[in-house]
């Protein structure tokens, strides 16, 4: 197989990878996304091996560390590294010496004086990874900050997209639901933009942040049109706490208003792929006939999650000028 690192981009011009740490897509280029996504695509086969593990990053001590409750992406990560054959450590800060009052710089600091490699760290602080990259030398990775960036989440969303459409330029994808408080709907849409696809949002107004056209997406309330004109419908979790603060007067209205069933589909394009990057409130963004259905990618993005974070983990490791190892 030929070098993992170093891969073409959308003519014959090579990328070479030299970044330490992944904190989000807006700081990427269109290259370095397509960059990972093609070393994710050389990492997928791996797991249809019978022995699912490679020597890639064998030596290597990989940490851990959420601050928020999470299944796929903590235990995607967890996968990722065992299956590169890293040494994995899990800290929750409920257990850790943050518990006692110790920052959490402090903490990063005497993690990397046991000669650590790579820190995973979601946080509900946005920018709480950015601090960390310029304090130590191990890398940083991203599993979500606050409503900041979710860059493996957009990354895997945007391999999944590529699989089953063969490309991102020219497609239209319309996200839809709480895109103020989203650091998925964020990190999408810098990804898909890059990447040539034109992005529209929709949700409640409250749900909407203001001047969001900025960016260069389209704004809209009207679902309906959201979904008539989309090749890719994302939906996102509603969040409760949303709820709690009345940006929604319940999720009753809101799926009356807003939420996806049979009825609402037969607006669609017939190849319309459905996308939700978890957990599913049934009944309140999508409904179970929708998120089971014959259109839902939902689970195809949790397979991709595992080969985004293998390639990753293998490209922020420093071990980019190996090849992708064979079976052991």
């Amino acid at each position: 197989m030929a070098d993992a690192a170093v891969l073409a981009g959308p003519s014959t011009q090579t990328l070479q990878w030299t970044k330490k740490d992944l904190l989000g897509l807006r700081e990427l280029s269109a290259e370095e996304i397509r960059a990972i996504l093609a070393t994710a695509e050389s990492f997928r086969e791996i797991s249809l091996r019978p022995i699912k593990k490679v020597p890639a990053l064998r030596g290597r001590t990989v940490v851990n560390l959420f601050f928020e409750p999470s299944t796929r992406t903590r235990i995607s990560f967890e996968l990722a590294a065992k299956r590169l054959s890293a040494d994995i450590i899990n800290i929750s800060a409920s257990s850790s010496s943050l518990a006692k009052g110790e920052t959490i710089l402090d903490t990063i600091k005497n993690l990397e004086a046991l000669k650590i490699d790579v820190v995973i760290i979601r946080h509900a602080a946005s920018g709480v990874p950015h601090l960390l990259a310029r304090h130590v030398s191990a890398s940083v990775i991203n599993a979500g900050d606050g409503a900041h960036e979710h860059p493996t989440q957009a990354l895997l969303d945007l391999l999944t997209i590529q699989q089953k459409k063969g490309r991102l330029d020219g497609l239209r994808v319309s996200i839809i639901g709480d895109i103020a408080h989203s650091r998925v709907a964020r990190s999408n849409i810098w990804g898909l933009m890059k990447l040539g696809a034109a992005v529209t949002v929709c949700g409640p107004p409250t749900l909407i942040p203001p001047h969001i056209e900025q960016l260069g997406v389209r704004a809209t309330y009207d679902v309906k049109e959201a979904i008539r004109e989309a090749d890719v419908l994302m939906l996102l979790r509603i969040q409760h706490e949303r709820q709690e603060a009345a940006l929604v007067p319940s999720l009753r209205e809101y799926r009356l208003r807003y939420g996806l069933d049979r009825e609402r589909l037969k607006g669609a394009k017939p190849e319309v792929l459905i996308m939700h990057p978890g957990p599913i409130n049934r009944g309140v963004e999508m409904d179970s006939s929708v998120a089971d259905g014959p259109y839902s990618v939902i689970l195809d993005q949790v397979t991709n999650g595992l080969a985004v974070r293998m390639a990753v983990l293998y490209l922020v490791a420093g071990t980019s000028k190996a090849e992708i190892p064979a079976d052991e």
